[in-house]
């Protein structure tokens, strides 16, 4: 294994235990731990954003350029995730299986539709 490929997969790791850490620590009323739970979901946003720039460097790539087609995936990612989490307590939180279906499967698509936008067809 590669030291940078093991650098991202440390840091990726502690990033994302922390970020779901401290989302849990925010939305789960039981725990009534909001703030530092938005604290440690920071924490561990910031350490995920920290690996690929560290990764990127370790590799001589160079840095993510942030344009107008940059913004419209990185969305694009945000609310494929989103109407796929919707659709998901649709079916399962809200007992409501049809529409929680067909918003899923929406989400899904756009999720997919991110494969070609980003690598492109040949």
């Amino acid at each position: 294994m590669k030291k940078s490929s093991f650098v991202a997969m440390i840091m990726g790791t502690v990033g994302g235990i922390l970020f779901a850490v401290g989302m849990c620590m925010c939305l789960l009323p039981e725990w009534d731990a909001f703030k530092p739970g938005v604290v440690m979901g920071a924490v561990g946003a910031l350490i995920l954003v920290a690996a690929v720039i560290v990764w990127r460097r370790m590799t001589g790539k160079v840095p993510i350029r942030l344009n107008g087609k940059t913004a419209g995936i990185v969305a694009l990612g945000i609310v494929g995730a989103l109407l796929l989490g919707v659709g998901m307590c649709f079916a399962m939180v809200w007992e409501n299986i049809v529409v929680g279906i067909v918003i899923g499967i929406v989400g899904i698509v756009l999720l997919l539709s991110l494969i070609p936008m980003v690598k492109g067809l040949e």
